[in-house]
């Protein structure tokens, strides 16, 4: 269960955006709707994927935890929310691992935040052997697809579509100042495809001073304070905000006074964090221009479409994986049934044999390791044909497991 870029605005969606520091604090509070689940949690989408044998129970507990922790309406959540399970579920996560579900198609940057999700909800104990074998594929199949397709060639990211934005906007950067607040991997991004672009003057400025120092040595650039924000904005052509911070970091308090030293020269902001790094009301400054992350989708569109050859050849190599899962998962479902049928007609077969053993005359070791054998083999014989005619079943129906539970009384541990 989710929301994503496609069904909420950043308005929502920045409301329940879980921070990679925050990780960690959000999955005990999951735990106390579900013992198994993983959040995903990117500028695009944040999901809760559980693994439960009941899904109304699963798609219920997920929708109070984000109706519990996050600051959204419940008007709003069942409006943006989206629900699937079993192969769409999985077909859903393999898409987002190869990058189809993306704003931008093919970014690299999703693969590891898959990974990141579960070594993180594994460190928390919140894993099981369902979750686990569902994200590894999907890490799995997101490398097979980059490696067999061309979906992820030249790929664009979210920070090059940002710099592409401020081009459309202003046209040659040749000529332009950047300031680009953020020095985390989406800052390195904005700064060289700004370089590749040929900006002349990148500043960088981060909350931690050295992070902006380094980034700025790397690439070129000079390193600013953010304590003299007002005075570096007095004479930027472009911002490109991309920190991770809830708070904001650019106000209107900010804006309004550095065009009052500027009125005639326009100024562009690129907000491309989630959550928002520059306040909204920054809109209404005459001669600013804010854009934030989801005024991207025009140029994300153009590149789908010219990636949509690509596109196809990986949603083929997905549905075969996804049916190939589905395999996988129907046994999975089917092998805790077989192994208590089989120790239930072992235990059937001890006690009888022992009470038969008690009415007899005494026998010989030999004698009775015969009797054993002949017991275990008429055990075997009578159900092997009704497990194999299962295990080829299971793939074609899902409720074969459960008649065989009925038919033969079994008495099932829940698994969760």
């Amino acid at each position: 269960m989710g929301i994503n870029h496609r069904t909420a605005p950043i308005a929502i969606r920045e409301k329940a955006v879980v921070r990679m520091g925050k990780l960690h604090d959000a999955l005990p509070l999951l735990r106390a709707y579900i013992p198994h689940g993983i959040i995903l949690s990117t500028c695009n989408r944040t999901e809760v994927y559980t693994a439960n044998s009941d899904s109304r129970y699963a798609e219920e507990a997920s929708l109070n935890f984000l109706k519990a922790h996050f600051d959204i309406s419940e008007t709003d959540l069942l409006q943006c929310a989206y629900f699937s399970k079993n192969e769409e579920a999985v077909e859903h996560l393999f898409r987002i691992a190869c990058g189809l579900d993306s704003m931008v198609v093919g970014e690299f940057e999703i693969l590891g935040q898959v990974r990141q999700a579960l070594e993180t909800a594994k460190e928390a104990g919140m894993v099981n052997l369902l979750l686990r074998h569902v994200f590894q594929s999907a890490i799995r199949i997101g490398r097979r697809v980059r490696e067999e397709t061309g979906i992820s060639k030249s790929a664009l990211s979210v920070s090059s579509v940002a710099v592409d934005l401020a081009s459309r906007v202003v046209g040659d950067l040749s000529n332009c100042k950047m300031l680009i607040i953020g020095a985390g991997e989406a800052g390195r991004l904005v700064a060289k495809a700004a370089r590749d672009r040929g900006t002349p003057q990148i500043l960088v400025a981060s909350r931690t001073q050295e992070r902006a120092s380094t980034l700025a040595a790397t690439l070129g650039g000079i390193p600013i304070d953010l304590n003299n924000l007002v005075e570096e904005l007095n004479t930027c052509n472009i911002v490109v905000t991309c920190a991770d911070t809830p708070h904001w970091i650019v106000n209107v308090r900010h804006v309004e006074a550095a065009m009052r030293n500027r009125p005639e020269l326009p100024m562009v902001i690129i907000d491309i964090a989630v959550p928002r790094n520059v306040e909204p009301a920054v809109e209404q400054i005459n001669n600013v221009f804010l854009y934030n992350i989801d005024d991207l989708t025009q140029i994300s569109d153009a590149n789908r479409r010219q990636r949509e050859g690509e596109v196809q050849k990986a949603g083929e190599i997905i549905a075969a994986e996804v049916a190939k899962f589905a395999s996988w998962r129907q046994a999975f479902e089917v092998r805790p049934v077989l192994g208590t049928l089989m120790r239930k007609a072992e235990d059937i077969r001890h006690s009888q044999l022992n009470k038969t053993l008690k009415k007899l005359r005494p026998l010989s070791d030999e004698e009775r390791d015969s009797l054993d054998a002949m017991t275990k083999s008429i055990a075997t014989k009578i159900l092997q044909e009704p497990i194999q005619y299962l295990k080829g079943k299971a793939n074609n129906n899902e409720n074969y497991a459960e008649i065989v539970r009925q038919l033969f009384q079994l008495d099932m541990e829940r698994r969760e």
